[in-house]
């Protein structure tokens, strides 16, 4: 199964097993139309339905199936908080972070990395690409990025110059 993770259980919430959850998104209202989640530390996953779901400031707080106490709440603090990739709903334009991530980055016929990460910088996200010749930093802008195939996870850009020398 394909999942994303779009939180992290901070600690328990009241006396009835409530969570607290940090979410990893641009978008905590999501957490409102989920009907599942899976909690997951190293190698073990747990799944639960979703009683309800709030957002309170900048966090949620999540009521599920199977915990109702603080106690057993807070065995899944620092959990993560992951959902189904079909649950993540498309974007109207661009990407996803967890979609670019892992795409093999060329130049031409040149294979130049792994896109390993984005790096939010205010004025536009640079992605930062891992190849034989160290890492390298291409900016996200419409004049570079050329070409994103999700599917076939490859991007092509043309870099500005001087950005390879050095």
């Amino acid at each position: 199964m394909d999942e994303v993770l779009i939180g992290e259980v901070l600690r328990p919430h009241g006396y009835e097993g409530e969570l607290k959850i940090y979410p990893l998104t641009t978008d905590p209202e999501r957490f409102l139309k989920l009907q599942e989640v899976f909690l997951r530390r190293g190698k073990i996953d747990q799944h639960f339905k979703i009683i309800s779901a709030r957002v309170q400031m900048d966090l949620v707080l999540l009521r599920v199936e199977g915990i109702d106490t603080i106690d057993q709440a807070e065995k899944y603090r620092g959990w993560e908080v992951r959902i189904d990739r079909s649950e993540v709903p498309p974007l109207k334009e661009g990407w996803y972070y967890f979609e670019l991530e892992g795409m093999q980055v060329y130049e031409g016929d040149v294979l130049l990395g792994t896109l390993s990460q984005v790096l939010e910088t205010g004025a536009n996200d640079v992605y930062l690409v891992k190849g034989p010749k160290g890492e390298l930093c291409v900016p996200a802008l419409k004049s570079v990025v050329q070409h994103v195939d999700v599917q076939g996870r490859r991007m092509d850009v043309i870099l500005p110059p001087g950005l390879l020398e050095g």
